[in-house]
C-alpha cells in the first residue's frame, strides 16, 4: 500500500503546521505554545478526548475506532527544541534567538497531527488510537515523566510506537532493527585527590594530573579488554580540570565523561568497572578517587514482534527494497526508551535525505518526507487494530 492519497491531499497543511512550529521553538518542559497548538488542532479534528498536562506539559489525544475491540495502540511524537541559534536563513527560521528545532521534533509533531486528522476522519480501525505529544526529550526525560504520570495505565495502552527522522537515510526510506537501536546515555565524574606541591619538586607531592592521565588510559581498557567484542560500548572522557598555575602541582583533579551502551548488562558492567578501576589506580599512586555515576536515558530496545510488524508496514508504503530492517544502532540516546520499558513497541527511523546532521545549526526537517511518515503512522494504527 503506497502513500495514502488523502494524506497527500493535506501535505501542504501539515507543512504549514511544521513551519509554524519551527518558527516558534520551545525548550524542555516549557512547550506551552506548542502544546496549545497541538491541543487546538486535535480539538478541531474532532478527536474523542484531549488530555493536557500529562508529564507536566504533554498532550494526549484519544481516537476511538468503529469496532468494539479493547486494544489500544499509542503513537508518540516529541515537541521540544534545542538551545541552538539557527543559521539556515529559511523564511520560517526560528524567531527565538538561542532556540531551534535542530532535531526535527517540529516535523515529528506535525506528522502525528496529520495522522490524527486522518484517523479522526476515517476511524477505519477496531480499537483505540492514543496520540502522544511529549515534552522534554532533549535531556529532560519527558518520556519518563509521562509514564510516571500514568500514561500507559490511564489510557490502557498495550503497544507503543515511535519514529525519528534521520539525515543520511534517503528520502522515502525507513530503517529499523530488533533489540537495542539507541544507546543508554550515562554520565560520570571522577574526583581525584592527591597532595599539592611545587612543580619543581614533584617527589614531595602526589600529582593528581598524572593520576588522571593513567585513569583516562585505564578506563579505555573497560571497552577494549572487558566488554565482549561483539557487543558495543563507548566511554569518552570529555573534560579534565586541574590546577591554577604553571608552577604548582594541584591537590585535586576532576574528570567527567559519558558512557553509551546498547544493552543493560553491558551498561551495568561499565558502571561497575569505572567504580572499581578508578579508585584502585589512584591508590596505586598514593591518591584517592571518588566516582559519581549518573544513569541517564535507558537503552532504547525494540521488541521483536512489534519491530517485525513495523518493518512490514513500512514495506507496504515504500516497497521491500526501501526498508532496512537491520540498521546499525546509534550511540545517541532517546527517552522513548522509558515508554518501551513500560510497553512493547518499536522505534523506526524515517529518511531525511542529505540534510545537515541532527543537532547542528543548519539542520532542517525535510518536508518532502511528511507523506511517508504520516502514512506510516496511519497504517500502523489501522493494521494493529485491523477491523474484524
Amino acid at each position: 500500500m503506497p502513500i495514502i492519497n488523502r494524506v497527500a491531499d493535506f501535505h501542504a497543511d501539515i507543512t504549514a503546521w511544521r513551519r509554524e512550529l519551527h518558527s516558534n521553538p520551545e525548550l524542555l518542559y516549557d512547550v506551552f505554545q506548542t502544546a496549545a497548538f497541538v491541543t487546538d488542532q486535535l480539538k478541531a479534528f474532532g478527536v474523542d478526548e484531549v488530555v493536557t498536562g500529562l508529564g507536566k506539559t504533554g498532550v494526549v489525544g484519544v481516537i476511538r475506532g468503529k469496532g468494539t475491540s479493547g486494544k489500544v495502540v499509542g503513537l508518540r511524537a516529541d515537541m521540544d527544541a534545542l538551545p541552538i541559534t539557527e543559521r539556515t536563513d529559511k523564511p520560517y527560521a526560528s524567531k527565538v534567538d538561542g532556540k531551534m528545532h535542530a532535531c526535527g521534533h517540529d516535523g515529528h509533531t506535525a506528522m502525528l497531527l496529520g495522522a490524527a486528522r486522518y484517523l479522526a476522519e476515517t476511524r477505519n480501525f477496531d480499537g483505540t488510537v492514543v496520540v502522544i505529544f511529549q515534552p522534554a526529550e532533549e535531556g529532560g526525560g519527558g518520556g519518563r515523566a509521562m509514564v510516571e504520570d500514568g500514561l500507559m495505565e490511564r489510557f490502557g495502552i498495550s503497544e507503543v510506537f515511535g519514529m525519528h527522522n534521520m539525515p543520511g537515510i534517503a528520502l522515502g526510506e525507513f530503517a529499523i532493527r530488533e533489540g537495542g537501536i539507541m544507546a543508554g546515555t550515562d554520565q560520570f565524574a571522577i574526583d581525584i585527590e592527591g597532595h599539592g606541591g611545587h612543580a619543581a619538586m614533584p617527589h614531595l607531592a602526589v600529582d593528581p594530573v598524572i593520576v588522571a592521565a593513567h585513569i583516562i588510559t585505564g578506563l579505555q581498557t573497560l571497552v577494549s579488554r572487558n566488554v565482549d567484542p561483539i557487543r558495543s560500548a563507548v566511554l569518552s572522557v570529555t573534560t579534565v580540570n586541574a590546577g591554577t598555575a604553571y608552577n604548582v602541582i594541584a591537590r585535586t583533579a576532576r574528570l567527567t565523561g559519558t558512557v553509551r551502551t546498547l544493552d543493560e548488562d553491558v551498561r551495568t558492567q561499565m558502571e561497575e568497572g569505572i567504580k572499581r578501576l578508578a579508585p584502585q589506580l589512584a591508590l596505586a599512586f598514593g591518591a584517592t578517587a571518588n566516582v559519581t555515576y549518573m544513569r541517564g536515558y535507558p537503552v532504547t530496545v525494540n521488541a521483536g514482534e512489534q519491530t517485525r510488524f513495523a518493518a512490514e508496514v513500512a514495506r507496504e508504503i515504500v516497497g521491500e527494497d526501501r526498508v532496512n530492517d537491520n540498521v546499525d544502532p546509534t550511540m545517541g540516546g532517546e527517552d522513548f526508551a522509558y515508554m518501551l520499558n513500560a510497553r512493547p513497541g518499536s522505534y523506526i527511523f524515517l529518511g531525511n535525505g542529505t540534510s545537515s546532521d541532527l543537532h547542528t545549526d543548519t539542520y532542517d526537517f525535510n518536508d518532502e518526507s511528511i507523506p511517508y511518515g504520516v502514512s506510516y503512522w496511519v497504517r500502523v494504527a489501522e493494521k494493529a487494530l485491523a477491523a474484524r
